[in-house]
């Protein structure tokens, strides 16, 4: 008999990043539950995803409600009967100077950027413990390890994420469980869609491979993360930015 699919949740996976995470995972032969706000395109991923002959499960919340995504994640792994990966992929920025940052918009990003990691973890972590496997995997930014003006909040949450998810791959390591972040420079997406031309082309030129990242490149790299045979990984952070930060 074949061992059951092992069951991923991707939160944010309805575009960009966390689509292309989902996307990847499912062609693995992951059972995806997909998670975002809006309950549109989280079925018409599922949709895909099914029609090429994948397994997907599509649940609608905002991630920032605390306690109904926790209670998101315990159904996850009651109705289907474990809950193997976590990917915390969700983010929003509110990007301002410091001077002018309000209260809302640093309380906003971190609650979703960094507070709903926090939750989603704490509920998986029963599960994972009990099958002594578990993979998780925080997506945090070059943000986070460098800074960017215009970013205080983002950059703190992203930057939290890390000290988060090593401590959290010492707490569980010895059930099985791993905590990684892989950590996007810029990537093509919704978020840098806005940027002027010039402003992109600065910014390709600070790249080693001087291009932007696609969604595939940080898919890529969580799908090794998340692997069976990346059971020796954790702790740390894989920074996936063409070279740009690279010391």
């Amino acid at each position: 008999m074949d061992a059951p699919a092992r069951v991923a949740l991707i939160t944010g996976a309805s575009r960009g990043i966390g689509k292309a995470i989902a996307t990847r995972l499912a062609a693995q032969g992951r059972h995806v539950v997909l998670v975002a706000r809006s309950e549109g395109p989280l079925n018409d991923l599922k949709h895909l995803i099914e029609q090429a002959g994948g397994k997907a499960t599509a649940r609608a919340c905002d991630i920032a409600d605390p306690k109904a995504f926790a209670a998101l994640v315990d159904d996850v792994a009651t109705t289907l009967g474990r809950l193997d990966i976590l990917v915390n992929n969700a983010g929003i920025t509110k990007d301002g100077l410091l001077l002018r940052m309000s209260d809302e918009d640093w309380n906003t990003v971190l609650q979703t950027n960094l507070t709903s990691a926090f939750v989603a973890v704490r509920a998986a972590a029963r599960a994972m413990m009990k099958n002594r496997f578990g993979r998780i995997v925080n997506i945090g930014s070059t943000s986070g390890l460098v800074g960017n003006a215009g970013q205080a909040n983002y950059a703190a949450a992203k930057s939290a994420l890390v000290g988060f998810s090593k401590t959290v791959a010492r707490e569980l390591g010895s059930k099985g469980v791993t905590c990684n972040v892989v950590a996007p420079g810029y990537v093509e997406t919704d978020m840098t869609a806005v940027l002027p031309d010039d402003i992109k082309s600065k910014i390709q030129d600070m790249i080693a491979v001087r291009r932007l990242g696609t969604p595939d490149d940080i898919a890529a790299a969580v799908a090794y993360v998340t692997s069976d045979e990346a059971g020796y990984l954790t702790g740390q952070v894989l920074t996936v930015d063409g070279g740009m930060t690279m010391a």
